[in-house]
């Protein structure tokens, strides 16, 4: 049971960490690594260096999955599974939902997706570092849903 609460309450945490990333280091720090993802025009890969991030999270979940594996901490498992569950979500939503990196999910009627896209835009709409808004991925503000954007 310590198993299961951990992996759920590091999952629904994972997207507090993901906006805090974003505003602070994302848009902070390294913009040099995130720039990419929001100005399309300086690089011409199917990779970007905003990839990069996902290699940081990958090396918490391993981390977390190698102190199980040494020491036997159910803790640390259930962070592991965690942070590759939202990790694989967050790829679902954001690369291929959203920004349609892989064509294969282009369109839906579910209010909730919708909105998620329409906050995602909004974001993208920021081209600098600065003024954006929108940093998280899974929770939505509520005008998104209304279309007051």
């Amino acid at each position: 049971m310590i198993l299961f609460i951990t992996i759920l309450i590091t999952t629904v945490l994972m997207e507090g960490v993901a906006w805090g990333m974003h505003k602070y280091v994302m848009h902070g720090l390294f913009w040099n690594l995130h720039e990419d993802h929001h100005v399309r025009d300086n690089h011409d890969s199917f990779l970007e260096r905003n990839d990069s991030f996902f290699v940081f999270f990958a090396i918490i979940s391993i981390t977390a999955f190698s102190l199980w594996s040494i020491f036997g901490w159910q803790i640390s498992l259930g962070i592991g599974i965690g942070v590759f569950i939202y990790g694989v979500i967050y790829f679902v939503i954001h690369d291929l939902f959203i920004h349609q990196r892989i064509k294969i999910w282009r369109k839906t009627k579910n209010p909730y997706l919708l909105a998620l896209r329409r906050a995602h835009k909004i974001h993208h709409k920021h081209l600098g570092k600065h003024d954006g808004e929108c940093f998280g991925m899974l929770w939505v503000p509520m005008k998104y849903y209304k279309g007051q954007y």
